[in-house]
């Protein structure tokens, strides 16, 4: 039996700024990267919900980060898609070098403050760089904030219709700029018709400027991991 290659890693960047974050040095020459959410074969088989996993490539194919979610069990069967978890981004070198930090929220409860979806962003851990929240309780068109380590807003973004996509096997996620210029684009990957309905393991594209403060980049990953728990990580069960 064929044995799998192993992950071809993206070469370290040289150079990069003391004011980047250790570990988002990779960001700087990337405006794309590609999610992928492994499968996880105890969950297809017994329905009994698994800490998601994802691999985080570049468009030459190159494996830049790994992401492992924490949390626990009780939580995973529970909770749902509405658990609190902690998701643990990796470099080739086994470094935790981000962490985004979700609280329990009730995707229902949209209209209460304290209990909209949300997401911390830190890099290196402990070190918060911004997060994402729902900018209010719009049902139809729900829209989500991209803020700054000090909750300033930088970006908006706007989510298709039901959050997503209803009818689209490819929704968009178009991230702007507070004066509406786009400035990045998140978007759901078809995985073909077994992957889609039998598991809830999915793919995502996302996009930004080259130039973008790196700090900005990985906030938007983080809204990219928030948009799969919020709207499509129940997929499996439908």
């Amino acid at each position: 039996m064929a044995q799998k290659a192993p992950a071809e890693w993206m070469p370290v960047p040289e150079n990069a700024s003391s004011a980047c974050p250790p570990g988002l040095e990779y960001l700087t020459q990337i405006d794309q990267l590609l999610v992928h959410q492994q499968v996880e074969l105890l969950e297809v088989l017994t329905g009994w919900e698994q800490a998601n996993k994802y691999v985080i490539k570049n468009t030459l194919g190159q494996q830049v980060y790994f992401a492992a979610e924490v949390s626990t069990c009780a939580q995973r069967q529970c909770c749902g898609s509405a658990r609190e978890f902690k998701m643990s981004i990796i470099d080739n070198k086994g470094t935790e070098i981000m962490s985004l930090q979700r609280p329990l929220r009730c995707d229902a409860c949209c209209c209460l403050e304290n209990w909209r979806p949300y997401m911390e962003v830190q890099a290196p851990p402990g070190n918060t760089i911004g997060y994402v929240k729902s900018d209010g309780c719009g049902t139809i068109h729900p829209t989500y904030l991209c803020l700054d380590a000090t909750m300033n807003p930088i970006f908006r973004m706007h989510t298709p219709i039901c959050g997503r996509g209803c009818c689209s096997c490819s929704p968009k996620y178009h991230v702007n700029s507070l004066d509406g210029q786009e400035v990045g684009l998140i978007q759901k990957q078809w995985s073909g018709l077994t992957k889609e309905f039998f598991t809830d393991a999915d793919n995502f594209g996302i996009s930004f400027p080259m130039d973008l403060d790196v700090k900005m980049k990985a906030v938007m990953l983080g809204a990219l991991f928030l948009i799969d728990y919020l709207y499509f990580e129940n997929n499996g069960d439908n």
